[in-house]
């Protein structure tokens, strides 16, 4: 069964940037859908953008959208999550998340997801 561990997150301060990676391991890795997701205290678990391993095909939830980007090495089996812009709203756990679906078909519903990575905090601030 896959494993998924996350790296990348830290401290930086509003407009800042970071990359997250989401390492897959054991496992096939196309059929995958791969999710990153964040939950901030107090908070509701958010899905903030998900893509397919075989087509690429990603999506965004608005808040995001023109500042973060995701995207996918089939070598190295690793998902990544390029933030930009980054705004003190942004803050929270990052938890990156797969299901199998060999149709390639996205969601951000986080009961889709069957494997879970432990997540890493990201903290926007001056």
């Amino acid at each position: 069964q896959a494993q998924l561990v996350e790296s990348g997150g830290g401290l930086v301060q509003p407009g800042g940037s970071l990359r997250l990676s989401c390492a897959a391991s054991g496992g096939s890795w196309y059929g995958y859908v791969i999710g990153w997701f964040r939950q901030a205290p107090g908070k509701e678990r958010e899905g903030v953008s998900c893509i397919a391993t075989g087509t690429g095909t990603a999506v965004y939830t608005d808040s995001v959208k023109g500042r973060f980007t995701i995207s996918r090495d089939n070598v190295k089996r690793t998902v990544y999550l390029q933030m930009n812009s980054l705004k003190p709203e942004d803050t929270a756990v990052y938890y990156c998340a797969a299901y199998q679906d060999f149709a390639s078909r996205t969601s951000l519903y986080p009961s889709r997801y069957e494997r879970w990575g432990q997540g890493t905090q990201v903290t926007v601030s001056s």
